[in-house]
């Protein structure tokens, strides 16, 4: 069965591409208002954009109503931000922080998340995060401003934090950090049944 995007409606288009793109990892993203209120939201849009200079990306798919979501509207105002990775044991709180709240509501209360200081930035971070990202705004570019268009986030990282026993000299254990992707529609997968290949020389 073959589509022709250009027949297709929004979320024909989009039931394709976020079915089919998978399973993509989790950008749980935590920034404080102007105001002081504390945002944090998910964002499966999410991969690296560089590494030298460290540079991560994640996009904001435009809503309905073509109004920015607040974590997107905090980084303009504040230009910052953090990245938390998702676990299977943080998995329905990251879920919980996805609904519709007051814009003077903070998700942390609200999903009952534990939080802590950040390093470099002023938001907080998920203090039960394996890995947290704390970035400062680098670019950001509108693809389109359309229902379900994108807008792409690029972010300046500042520092990581990467939980003890997750770190060696060989770099972040992969088999140990349980990290959850995005699959299609309401699905999540896990990443317990890890497998290593060495590559062809």
């Amino acid at each position: 069965m073959n589509f022709d995007m250009t027949q297709l409606n929004a979320q024909e288009k989009y039931r394709l591409l976020n079915g089919g793109v998978t399973p993509r990892p989790i950008a749980w993203i935590s920034t404080r208002s102007k105001k002081g209120i504390d945002n944090l939201a998910p964002y499966s849009f999410f991969t690296v954009a560089s590494c030298n200079p460290p540079v991560l990306l994640y996009t904001q798919v435009t809503q309905r109503s073509g109004i920015d979501k607040d974590t997107l509207q905090n980084i303009k105002e504040t230009g910052e931000c953090v990245v938390n990775i998702v676990n299977s044991h943080l998995l329905e709180k990251m879920n919980a922080t996805s609904a519709s709240i007051a814009m003077d509501e903070s998700e942390f209360d609200i999903a009952e998340v534990e939080h802590g200081n950040s390093c470099t930035v002023h938001p907080f971070s998920v203090t039960d995060s394996p890995i947290r990202y704390e970035c400062t705004l680098r670019e950001i570019i509108s693809v389109s401003d359309l229902p379900t268009g994108g807008t792409l986030v690029l972010l300046d990282v500042k520092s990581v934090y990467v939980r003890d026993e997750l770190y060696s000299d060989e770099g972040i254990n992969q088999a140990l950090i349980d990290s959850v992707g995005k699959m299609g529609a309401d699905g999540y997968s896990f990443t317990s049944n890890y497998i290593a290949l060495n590559r062809p020389e």
